[in-house]
């Protein structure tokens, strides 16, 4: 990989901000001071540093955000914010993206990767990745619910959900429930209630795959997954 790419994906600034760092004697490449930002080096096993500083090459990134209300699952939106805008700077050179995405008004777990293989396997259809979502919902959800659901339940535009689980935690005038799914469609969650006469008011994805929410981050916070979380989706 040429220096200064490798030197761009770790937050060193563009390539033009690195030939000043260059012409500043500030690059090190194995102890030796660089003199063109153009070449080309093994960023497993080279080691470059920007003045004494041992830089760590990381070609993917993995973030779990707890996203809130008001935000929209995108990278970038003429009218409302990103989850983007929620990621400090200093990992937006990663160019991460939401790994499919949650309503406008659905919070909960989020991940953000550049991982184009692992999205791909999280979000294939033929991989049924199942996801799992608490809900407040209007109505008292009972047993013919959950039968409905595992059945499959058909939407407004006609579609036939696959086979869903669907648990009751508690019954009244608002009912709260949890329910795995294993696809994405646009509001699937509260449109699979809309079908049976019930009104969605507050949703928040628990679970993606063996992918679960850190109940320690606050809305609109986030952090890298562990080696175990990682492991557990690959």
């Amino acid at each position: 990989m040429r220096l200064d790419k490798f030197l761009a994906r770790t937050g060193f600034g563009t390539r033009r901000e690195v030939k000043i760092l260059v012409k500043s004697k500030a690059i090190q490449v194995n102890d030796v001071v660089v003199k063109d930002s153009s070449m080309h080096i093994k960023e497993t096993t080279d080691q470059v540093s920007v003045y004494g500083e041992i830089v760590k090459y990381k070609e993917f990134i993995y973030l779990m955000l707890n996203k809130p209300v008001g935000v929209v699952s995108a990278t970038e939106d003429s009218r409302d914010r990103t989850v983007i805008e929620l990621l400090d700077v200093d990992v937006h050179h990663f160019e991460p993206y939401p790994v499919g995405r949650l309503d406008k008004d659905t919070v909960g777990l989020l991940l953000l990767t550049n991982d184009g293989a692992l999205t791909h396997r999280l979000l294939s259809p033929n991989k049924d990745v199942p996801k799992v979502y608490f809900a407040r919902v209007e109505g008292i959800v009972d047993e013919i619910d959950i039968q409905a659901f595992v059945d499959g339940v058909t939407l407004d535009d006609g579609y036939k959900t696959k086979p869903a689980i669907l648990n009751i935690l508690s019954k009244g005038e608002v009912s709260e429930i949890e329910l795995s799914i294993t696809e994405g469609k646009f509001h699937q969650v509260k449109r699979m209630f809309e079908s049976v006469g019930k009104k969605v008011i507050y949703l928040k994805r628990l679970s993606m795959g063996a992918l679960k929410l850190d109940e320690s981050l606050m809305e609109g916070s986030y952090r890298e997954l562990t080696e175990e979380e990682l492991e557990s989706i690959q």
